[in-house]
């Protein structure tokens, strides 16, 4: 058994299983309170949901920003350095949590946090690029993500109770924790991009080298494809707490156990799905995946408590671990050696408009209807983007050449 393992960890670079690592503890402190978040804002302040949820919005917005600055400036100069900051920021606005009294103080949060997190993420997948060669990639971001699940598993549950004792307390960890991994990657992880990477981009295209990656007619589909699904997905995450809570009485120690359920499903069954999903056409699979998705949300709506829920996030995680890290190669794939931040900064700019969008959806459709219909609207968003993906799937081999999909003579 051990030499087998010792000899499947041998198939990547050390670098590699490092990152994993430091990615696996930002998961981790991350989720500490994310999915609380909403909830803890409207307690604190007295009022309801649907008055903060616009934070979500501009936590999203300003990540949208940073995600363009920081694929940019990894691109061009250092993945380390991009990632080093972003991580220090992101400790500085968790710690300061804390003391926020006013939703001022907290718009200006959400602004750190929301600067932060999409651009430790992004240098993350770009060395990933960097580190494996194009054939192991599929099975390499399986991996990073079952290390970020592993820390996904701990993190709600333990967030759970943290908050029951106090969420001053949870803050102050999580602060401490980002600061500890911001020093961890200072002196453990080494830069992976080449001085060579950006001999394709000569000076006078680089302020055009976003405008460049827009006219790739292939990502440009992903791209919207795989924002409709965030758009579905990030209400799961972020609105299900608050639901539950305030329509079945869940408490949060208690929800603490599926957003975990979803964490040990992809640490203990992503390798054997991801085995799976590589025998099939790639656009297929997404396709597939983003189906199981938005039923699974859409099925949310019908539960009153919480083995429904628990199952319902079941079937969610069936469909992410089918489309996340297939879209994720896919994308590397497509990405010159030049532009691989850029192009996975767009990637995780899908995040920012999901956690941006979702909420702010889920808040009207509840507001203006029901408390159910965030989960119908959430559904059939789903639904949009699995038919994005079909035409993917079907879309004519001549598209998928690079002169195809640029636009380019």
């Amino acid at each position: 058994m051990f030499p087998r393992i010792k000899s499947a960890v041998a198939q990547y670079p050390r670098q590699f299983w490092l990152l994993t690592g430091v990615m696996m503890l930002a998961y981790f402190f991350h989720s500490l309170m994310w999915s609380f978040l909403l909830l803890y804002i409207s307690l604190h302040l007295g009022q309801p949901l649907s008055n903060v949820s616009w934070l979500m919005t501009l936590n999203a917005a300003v990540g949208v920003a940073s995600s363009f600055l920081g694929g940019a400036i990894a691109d061009r100069f250092c993945r380390k350095g991009v990632m080093i900051f972003s991580l220090l920021l992101a400790a500085f606005g968790w710690f300061f949590f804390r003391l926020a009294g006013s939703l001022p103080v907290y718009a200006l949060l959400m602004v750190v946090t929301g600067a932060t997190t999409p651009v430790y993420r992004l240098t993350a997948d770009a060395m990933v690029a960097d580190l494996v060669p194009e054939e192991k990639r599929l099975d390499a971001y399986s991996l990073l993500r079952m290390g970020n699940n592993f820390g996904v598993a701990f993190g709600p549950a333990v967030g759970g109770f943290l908050v029951t004792v106090s969420y001053g307390l949870t803050f102050a960890i999580m602060g401490i924790g980002f600061a500890g991994i911001g020093i961890l990657v200072a002196f453990l992880i080494r830069e992976t991009r080449s001085r060579s990477s950006n001999s394709s981009i000569t000076p006078a295209e680089e302020p055009a080298s976003y405008a460049m990656i827009l006219r790739d007619k292939i990502f440009l589909q992903v791209l919207v494809a795989y924002s409709l699904n965030r758009i579905c997905t990030s209400t799961l995450w972020m609105m299900l707490a608050a639901y539950t809570k305030q329509n079945y009485g869940l408490s949060e120690s208690h929800y603490g156990f599926i957003p975990t359920t979803n964490a040990i499903m992809v640490i203990t069954m992503q390798l054997f799905i991801t085995r799976q999903v590589i025998r099939h056409k790639p656009s297929a699979a997404m396709a597939f995946g983003a189906l199981v998705y938005a039923v699974s949300i859409f099925c949310v709506a019908f539960g009153t408590g919480f083995w429904w829920f628990w199952l319902c996030m079941v079937g969610a995680t069936i469909g992410e671990m089918i489309l996340v890290p297939t879209t994720t190669t896919y994308t590397s794939r497509l990405a010159p050696p030049a532009m691989r931040a850029r192009y996975m900064s767009l990637y995780n700019l899908t995040w920012s408009i999901g956690s941006g969008l979702g909420p702010l959806l889920a808040g009207f459709s509840s507001d203006l209807f029901s408390p159910q219909a965030m989960w119908y609207t959430a559904g059939l968003t789903g639904f949009a983007a699995f038919l994005i993906f079909v035409k993917l799937a079907v879309q004519k081999p001549a598209l998928m050449s690079p002169s195809a999909r640029t636009g380019q003579a």
